[in-house]
């Protein structure tokens, strides 16, 4: 295992670089100038140029890639052209906030869809499979602004049982900290749950159909013990595939999330440095983002050995 591991993580190089490249490239296509934004538009041309100079925009791009990349190796994404602050160091800072949210999510994600699946695959053809089939074409369509907007109105407006914006960590105060993440978890997770939950489905009717499941059923196990004890383990590879992409997907997706509940996270952090055209701030964000990304496929890559024997590492 571990030779393999060495070779999947000779292999995340090139696709951080690539992901380096293209973002590098498409924030410095995006119309508008940090100097401008810094300035102000009523700004004259020679302060304007002052500025570029000063931040380096005027060097040809491939050269401004250059010492980014350089930046990058020795471990230092750059300074905030807004704040002056350290870009690891607002990272480090948001980063827990993102990462409590998308765990959570998870969490909500796994416990409504695992269940949900295995049940649609036992009663397959019934009416409770035709709900679930409903439910998840509505997880999948649903907006997540919009649900989140809806959740507001609903649990916080209307029955006041939720606090509509704000954040406490919950590692400070876990009850509290819960109440301000529950509703954004939720409202993340409600896709991926609907996902999971179709991938639980499909997988577990190609396994039920199996000779060994058969066998089990013969041998005069019951129903629910080959269920969960046979067949899921081994229909369970292919959930961890969608359960580890959409995880990492629920990185991305927190932008969104974050921005509708004013969240202090990574997410709207990215937001607001896009409007303020913080060049360092928004390379940096999605080049860790990609990171944490890569890193989580490689544990999921290493973990289909435990839910699957078959599976050898070379």
């Amino acid at each position: 295992m571990l030779k393999y591991t060495i070779k999947r993580i000779i292999y995340i190089l090139p696709t951080l670089i690539l992901v380096a490249v293209m973002v590098f490239l498409l924030i410095h296509m995006i119309p508008g100038d940090p100097a401008m934004v810094i300035l102000g538009s009523d700004a004259s041309a020679e302060e304007v140029e002052l500025i570029r100079e000063a931040l380096g925009l005027n060097e040809p791009i491939y050269e401004q890639f250059v010492v980014w990349a350089r930046q990058v190796l020795a471990g230092n994404f750059g300074v905030s052209i807004q704040t002056k602050i350290p870009v690891i160091e607002s990272i480090m800072k948001r980063f827990p906030v993102t990462l409590t949210l998308t765990t959570l999510a998870l969490i909500f994600s796994i416990i409504i869809s695992i269940p949900s699946g295995i049940l649609a695959a036992v009663k397959h053809n019934t009416r409770s499979d035709y709900l679930f089939m409903i439910g998840t074409i509505i997880g999948v369509s649903v907006p997540g602004f919009w649900l989140g907007l809806i959740g507001l109105l609903i649990f916080s407006y209307e029955l006041g049982w939720l606090p509509s914006t704000g954040y406490v960590a919950i590692w400070e105060d876990f009850w509290l900290g819960l109440r301000y993440m529950l509703l954004p978890s939720i409202t993340l997770g409600f896709f991926m749950a609907a996902v999971v939950a179709r991938m639980v489905r499909s997988s577990m009717l190609e396994v039920l159909r199996l000779e060994y499941v058969t066998h089990a059923r013969a041998k005069g196990l019951g129903e629910w013990k080959v269920i969960i004890k046979h067949a899921l383990k081994n229909a369970f590879a292919p959930t961890l595939t969608t359960i580890g992409t959409q995880y990492g997907m629920l990185l991305g997706g927190a932008v969104v999330t974050e921005t509708v509940f004013s969240l202090p996270g990574l997410g709207k952090y990215i937001v607001v440095a896009i409007n303020m055209r913080d060049y360092p701030v928004v390379q940096g964000s999605i080049l860790f983002i990609a990171v944490v990304y890569v890193l989580i496929n490689l544990v999921v890559d290493l973990l289909y050995g435990f839910f699957d024997p078959r599976i050898e590492y070379q």
